[in-house]
């Protein structure tokens, strides 16, 4: 096997002329989005470090590439390509069933009505305690195969469900396992303030992160035991008010970890402001979010990671996501995965987002794609077709990347190959037998 400059390279074949189109993004990000293969042209050659070696029309990149030997070669004629979804929010490590909640909310329950009642965050808390490492392991690593047939490439993965120090500990391991045994890149994020634990105050629950989470993670980190990224608050009445969180975001940040919180969700509690101050990389939620938060967001550079899954199974107010576009504000989208809201699939995201926030299709993409890499501290190597940035792609079934949005719940039939760092994680053998129409 040959390569380039001694690499070996992986090609991605689909037919002469290349059209590509740039989506620009709220905060004038633009990068290459899609490469749609209608008349013939080539995907980027990947090398064995799994970087996009070039991207170019298909003259040009056989000419340039007219020597080397390839590992592996994928007709895409008729197809469209694109970058690697990115999951900016999801909770995917957790024990227990909370289907007979949903229940609850259909009957009128309301997020807090059940979380007062011992359901919600303290019931999956109290399973996830109990459960073994490896029965966590398991559970977690099934989660995101289903996230990655369904195209996200990059996931950001919470702790949270443990509260105490020890399930903390326990489910950033698992994180750490999946992010080194699995073909899929992860952002791992400390949310032990995802609930005040039973038994204590918030200001003793604060107290406890700050005094024995923090430097026993930081401990964690410098050993090479666990890679943390961010750091994750649940700022909300009744949880952690904005005097506790800023006191456990700034430890976070005096640690090293980016600020990545939950933010304004059930009640305006000024914790965009509050973001924009203490330079959080990403505020999460936002469905009450003051004008006043919005501005400080944009001019902070602060990324509004939207998850309209939330919004749509609680029965919340959608965010504000077309006022904060106007507004300059980046902004992402996750599918907030958790038992509460019980969705592996960025596709599905986007098509709410589109039909309930009034986003457009090419806003929706840029939001799963480069802005959600942005949330994540991550767009100069995720998020786009680019050379030097990682080999993350979908190809879909589809000459009209907009089928990926467009057909709601249609991605098991639409997406045909998921790459990761240039090497193929998943190939959907039915694209072959069943139409995407």
């Amino acid at each position: 096997m040959s390569g380039l400059g001694g690499a070996s390279v992986r090609f991605f074949r689909p037919c002469p002329g290349l059209e590509s189109w740039c989506l620009r993004s709220s905060a004038s990000i633009s990068k290459l989005n899609s490469i749609s293969c209608s008349g013939l042209c080539v995907l980027p050659p990947v090398c064995r470090d799994g970087c996009i070696k070039a991207v170019g029309p298909a003259d040009v990149i056989h000419s340039r590439f007219a020597g080397a030997t390839f590992e592996s070669k994928i007709d895409c004629t008729g197809k469209c390509v694109l970058p690697g979804l990115v999951d900016a929010h999801t909770h995917p490590v957790w024990a227990g069933d909370r289907v007979h909640e949903f229940a609850m909310k259909l009957a009128g329950a309301s997020y807090m009505e059940i979380h007062q009642a011992g359901g919600g965050i303290h019931f999956t808390v109290e399973h996830t305690q109990k459960a073994t490492e490896e029965e966590l392991f398991t559970t977690f690593k099934h989660r995101l195969e289903r996230m990655r047939r369904a195209g996200s490439t990059l996931v950001e993965c919470k702790s949270g469900y443990g509260l105490n120090l020890e399930t903390e500990l326990k489910m950033l391991r698992v994180i750490e396992r999946a992010r080194q045994s699995m073909d899929i890149g992860i952002s791992s994020t400390y949310c032990g303030a995802h609930s005040v634990p039973k038994g204590k105050t918030a200001t003793e629950a604060t107290d406890d992160i700050i005094n024995n989470h923090l430097p026993k993670l930081k401990e964690l980190q410098q050993s090479g035991e666990i890679h943390v990224n961010n750091i994750d608050v649940f700022c909300e009445k009744g949880v952690f008010d904005l005097a506790s969180t800023r006191r456990i975001l700034q430890a976070g940040k005096d640690t090293g970890l980016q600020i990545n919180f939950h933010g304004d969700e059930l009640h305006p509690m000024k914790s965009a402001e509050l973001g924009a101050e203490l330079g959080a990389q990403a505020i999460s939620h936002l469905e009450e979010v003051s004008d006043e938060g919005i501005t400080a967001m944009a001019k902070a550079k602060c990324a509004a990671v939207l998850l309209p899954t939330t919004a749509y199974m609680l029965r919340l107010k959608q965010p504000q996501a077309r006022r904060m576009l106007d507004e300059g504000v980046i902004v992402a989208l996750g599918s907030d995965f958790n038992p509460n809201a019980y969705c592996f699939s960025m596709p599905m995201v986007m098509h709410l987002a589109c039909v309930n926030m009034k986003m457009s299709m090419n806003e929706a993409l840029a939001a799963a794609t480069i802005n959600a890499a942005y949330a994540l501290g991550k767009s100069d190597t995720h998020g786009s077709i680019e050379v030097g940035k990682q080999g993350d792609l979908v190809i879909i079934n589809s000459s009209r990347w907009e089928h990926l949005i467009y057909q709601f719940g249609g991605h098991q039939t639409l997406i045909d190959y998921v790459i990761i760092k240039g090497k193929v994680v998943y190939k959907n053998e039915s694209c072959g037998t069943v139409s995407s129409y």
